[in-house]
Parts: structure tokens; sequence; C-alpha cells
């Protein structure tokens, strides 16, 4: 198994410089820093401009490969450069980069668990009325934008503490100022994970639905019921196992999915993640923020990836003597 991992991480670890690489290039070639001085007043000339600008690697006037290779060598001593304005990317970034990380390790976590569990169960009671109910409700959260469905929870936070007279839920912040508590933390988290949550345990209990019935009929579940396993003994046993193989693949996907859709999460409940940061960034021109965050992004794809592989190894025998 090691070696197979060993495999998988140089792979991951190829494409995340790739994939970092060709952000820097489309940021640095799209966005131009050089229009952040031009609405200054009294506008400053263009040879302190251009001192400035390539001061910070960002003047357009330089090569673009040469810009490339000074920021990547950067990166590779843990410095992402400066924003057109000096302030250095890494100052902000590690908090944010947080901020974002718990939200969407939360949400995919639960919604993982919870969409698995009830795909598992829907394609046991085939046809059942929990399976019925339950497609039903994932299309309708699928059907919904993620926009109108953080508000429709924000609206109905206001009427659950209204109605029992207590602050249970909070609807705004990551946390309140001057508060550490793990409640506290508790109170802001619950309703964005639960957005992102909701919609991603309706994605993960179609997705697991459909694999268990493809696995319910084969012939190993068939053989464990002649044995004398009892048919929920046999589901749990032999056919989850087995319908878990392809979703734990599908969990490092989702995973990219769900940061770059936390940024309307983030906004909506005023969570100052790296979603906001990067819309921010690509407003103002700010390339070295734009491709920091795609690196970090990449990277957090890869920790998903390493950790659906080393679940398949889990799950799936034959991977752990390749």
């Amino acid at each position: 198994m090691a070696s197979f991992l060993v495999r998988r991480l140089v792979g991951y670890v190829v494409l995340v410089a790739v994939a970092t690489s060709l952000a820097y290039l489309l940021a640095a070639s799209a966005l131009d820093p050089r229009a952040n001085y031009a609405d200054r007043s009294p506008r400053p000339p263009e040879a302190a401009v251009d001192a400035q600008l390539s001061a910070y690697n960002l003047n357009d006037k330089d090569p673009l490969l040469v810009r490339y290779a000074t920021w990547a060598a950067g990166v590779l001593r843990g410095d992402f450069g400066r924003s057109w304005n000096g302030s250095p990317v890494n100052d902000d970034l590690a908090r944010r980069a947080g901020v974002t990380l718990r939200l969407v390790g939360c949400g995919l976590v639960l919604g993982a668990v919870a969409g698995v569990a009830v795909g598992a169960v829907a394609a046991a009671g085939q046809y059942g009325w929990f399976d019925r109910l339950s497609t039903a409700v994932a299309f309708l959260l699928l059907a919904v934008p993620t926009v109108v469905l953080a508000n429709t929870l924000v609206i109905a936070a206001v009427w659950l503490n209204d109605l029992t007279g207590v602050r249970l839920l909070m609807v705004s912040g990551e946390t309140t100022p001057g508060a550490a508590s793990l409640l506290d933390r508790v109170q802001h988290l619950a309703l964005p994970t639960l957005t992102l949550a909701l919609a991603m345990a309706a994605v993960f209990s179609r997705y697991q639905r459909n694999l268990m019935l493809d696995v319910l009929g084969a012939d190993f579940v068939r053989t464990a019921r002649a044995k004398g396993l009892s048919r929920a003994a046999a589901v749990r046993r032999h056919a989850l196992r087995v319908a878990l193989i392809p979703v734990v693949t599908y969990f490092a996907f989702t995973f990219g999915a769900l940061l770059v859709g936390a940024t309307v999460t983030e906004s909506v409940f005023g969570w100052y993640g790296l979603g906001q940061q990067l819309v921010a960034a690509i407003r103002g021109n700010d390339v070295n923020t734009v491709a920091a965050i795609s690196c970090l992004a990449a990277l957090a794809l890869l920790v998903a990836a390493l950790a659906a592989d080393l679940l398949h190894a889990a799950l799936d025998p034959r991977v752990r003597v390749a």
C-alpha cells in the first residue's frame, strides 16, 4: 500500500505544481495592477509606478516568464510575494485559510456522512416511503441555489431565536468579538456548515443510492445471505463496503467544488475567508493573492485526495497488495 500512496502523492504534487503555475500565468496575463495607480490624485509619474510594480514583481513591462520564475522561487521559500500596495500576501492568508477550511471541512464531512447513510437506507428499502421522501428532498435541495438556501436558513434561525428568546444560532460573522468559547464558535458555524452540508448530503445520497442498488443483487451478497447472514448484516458488511469505494474517490472532487462554492456562503454569513479574499483580489487586480489562493486550494485538494486514497485502500484489499 505504501508504494501505491507514494505513486499517488508524486502524481498529485506534479498536478499541484502545474495547476498553480497556470493560475499564476493566467492571473498575471489577465489582471492589471497598474490600473490601481491610475485613479490616484495626483497621479504618480509612470517611472515611479514602474519602480513600485517592479519592486513587487508585478510590472507588466517585465517578461511574464521572468516574473513567474521570481514568484515560483518565492513560493518554494514559503513567500507568496506582495500585493500591489506592498502588503505581504502571507500576512492575512493563514487566518483566512483556517476560516474557509474549517467551514468546508465540517460541511463536507457532515454532508458526506449524512448522504451516505441516507442513500444506503433508501437503497435497502427501494421504492419505500423513505426512498421516495429522500429522493424528493434531495432533488429539492439540488434545485435551490446556494444563496437562496443560505438566506432561508437565516430567516429560520431568526424566527427560532425570537421564538425561544435566546440567541441559539448566530447568523453573521465567524465569532463574537471578544468571545473565544467553543459554544460561540459552534453557534456561528452551525448555519454556514448546514448550508454546505445539505447540498453535499443531497449529492452523496443520490450517488450512494445508485451504487448500493448496483451491488445489492451481486453474487457475493447472495452468497453471504446463503451462509446465514441476515439481509441487514449482508448489506452492512458487504454491499455497503463495496459501494463505498467509488464514493471515497468522489470525496476529493467534491472538496474542490466545495472550496469554490463556499464563496457564496461566506458572503451571506459574513465569514472573511478565502472566498471573499479571492473576489476582492480579482477586483483589485491583485495577481499574487489570486495565485496564492489558487495554490492553497490545490494543496487542500491534494490532502483530500490522499485521504480518499487512504479510505480506498482501507475498503479495497486489492489496493493494499498493489
